[in-house]
């Protein structure tokens, strides 16, 4: 049952990517002027579009196969790959670099875009950002050059803090997109650590998201009570983000912990969505399938907790209003609508007097949905049917 609360909310993330600033691709390579890597270096750039980039990088390349430029080569491949939007094509001539234990900063970038773009969280994808910083440092401390003037000298020095910054925020970026993707609890609470230890001036920017992240991996690995601190310090760096509230309160109903806690925030989660900004680009649909979902997440743990309250006295009137309203908002959320339909059919049965057909019913509905709540429900409901 831990493993549903990662199911069944679609969780974004906390920061979002701005433009990157050029980075200098293949700084460790040399071009002989009229050479082919020269030929090359100006066909691609005065390429009209990706599609023309590769074909020069193809012609250069069934040409000069055994060349010493061929790093470079699958760096710019990647590169052109990546504005072509295919990734996984990328991705493969950036690991041919990687094996070959060449990097740098601009193939890192351009590298993680596809990992990011693919959806791929992979030992390389996070080996890459958490290397990054030293790239970062070695490619954007500049030397002053002899004749540089000093407003020529501030402006790189400038210029090369303004990558630096925008390169750390990207890897920050990817990181924290790519991290939700890994299935095992103890690999991401790994790479927690050495993401903080890695980028140490991170912790006070984004205290909530790596809090928050430290809260999923924990309640990932069953761990209930680290789960809870951390949830605890994300909502104490962001208490106004309903997506953490809702899944630390829905945390604690799964466990049972602190169901006073899973009340509030729930309620605190019902006064946020309403005022909800649709973010920019996002369709008035989507957005509107979003809040629902988290308004009814928010039913759902008020439903549970009143649930629990009154189950021995069999007076779960609210609990039932609010698996209803849950079951209502739901819609496109299988994992929970199921859970609500579930509970619901249970608080009809543990009413007084009990109310079979209800129970029937809202169990019935269960059971037709494709969830972990499928075969609670079909139980249950087989009881149900005896007691008729």
């Amino acid at each position: 049952m831990r493993r549903l609360i990662h199911s069944v909310l679609t969780m974004s993330v906390f920061l979002v990517a701005g433009p990157l600033l050029a980075q200098t691709p293949c700084p460790s390579f040399s071009v002989v002027i009229n050479s082919p890597e020269d030929q090359l270096t100006l066909a691609y750039n005065g390429a009209e579009n990706p599609q023309e980039q590769v074909a020069a990088l193809d012609k250069y390349a069934q040409a000069n196969a055994d060349s010493k430029f061929m790093p470079c080569i699958n760096e710019y491949y990647t590169m052109a790959l990546v504005k072509q939007g295919n990734f996984d094509k990328a991705i493969e001539y950036g690991e041919k670099d990687l094996a070959a234990n060449y990097r740098d900063l601009s193939l890192s970038v351009n590298l993680m875009k596809a990992y990011v773009g693919a959806g791929k969280a992979t030992d390389n994808a996070f080996d890459l950002v958490l290397k990054a910083p030293d790239l970062i440092k070695k490619e954007t401390t500049p030397s002053r050059p002899a004749k540089a003037t000093d407003e020529e000298w501030q402006k790189m020095q400038q210029d090369s803090a303004e990558l630096a910054k925008d390169v750390n925020g990207y890897m920050t970026y990817a990181f924290f997109q790519l991290l939700p993707r890994t299935p095992d609890a103890a690999k991401r609470l790994e790479y927690l650590g050495q993401f903080e230890k890695a980028y140490p001036n991170v912790d006070a920017q984004q205290a909530a998201q790596i809090n928050f992240q430290y809260f999923l991996a924990y309640d990932m690995a069953g761990k209930g009570d680290q789960a809870g601190q951390y949830g605890e310090k994300a909502i104490a760096a962001d208490g106004s983000n309903p997506q953490v509230l809702n899944l630390v309160a829905y945390g604690y109903m799964n466990r049972q912990t602190n169901l006073d806690k899973a009340e509030s925030y729930s309620k605190k989660v019902l006064t946020l969505v309403p005022a909800m900004k649709k973010p920019d680009g996002e369709a008035d649909d989507q957005f509107k399938a979003d809040q629902n979902n988290q308004l009814g997440m928010a039913h759902v743990t008020l439903g549970f907790v009143y649930f629990q309250r009154g189950a021995k006295t069999h007076k779960v009137e609210p609990a039932i209003g609010e698996f209803k309203t849950a079951v209502a908002l739901l819609g496109g959320n299988p994992p929970l609508r199921g859970q609500a339909l579930y509970y619901l059919g249970y608080a009809y049965e543990v009413q007084t007097p009990a109310n079979h057909h209800a129970a029937s019913d809202a169990l019935t509905q269960s059971v037709a949905i494709q969830s972990p709540w499928q075969a609670p429900a079909r139980d249950l409901l087989a009881k149900v049917k005896a007691a008729k």
